[in-house]
């Protein structure tokens, strides 16, 4: 069976990166805001992102207190999508559901 990236296997990290893919450059206030986590929660998985190569980012000093931003590399958006592409072979894709809660059923086994 196809392994998927643990780093991103994680739902905050997953959110983080699908976030950056989408919304390009950010700074930390906006991840915070955005994703709704705390500082230590958010600067907890920036660092394991960043030592993966995935998360690149520049700091900028201006009027008042510097600014970190952060921007997904090319490594983080190929790792990104492989981690989406390895979820939908393993996924049944095929699959019957009644209803939006139900859980997904392989054709020929749902009821």
């Amino acid at each position: 069976m196809e392994e998927l990236d643990s780093l991103l296997h994680q739902p905050l990290r997953t959110q983080l990166v699908a976030f950056l893919a989408g919304a390009g450059e950010q700074t930390f206030s906006d991840l915070k805001r955005q994703l709704d986590v705390s500082d230590g929660n958010l600067d907890a998985h920036l660092k394991k992102l960043l030592a993966a190569d995935y998360v690149a980012t520049r700091k900028e000093s201006g009027n008042g207190r510097p600014q970190s931003f952060f921007v997904l590399t090319p490594g983080g958006l190929a790792a990104l999508g492989t981690y989406v592409k390895t979820l939908h072979r393993l996924l049944p894709l095929g699959a019957e559901v009644s209803d939006a809660n139900a859980p997904l059923m392989p054709k020929g086994l749902a009821t």
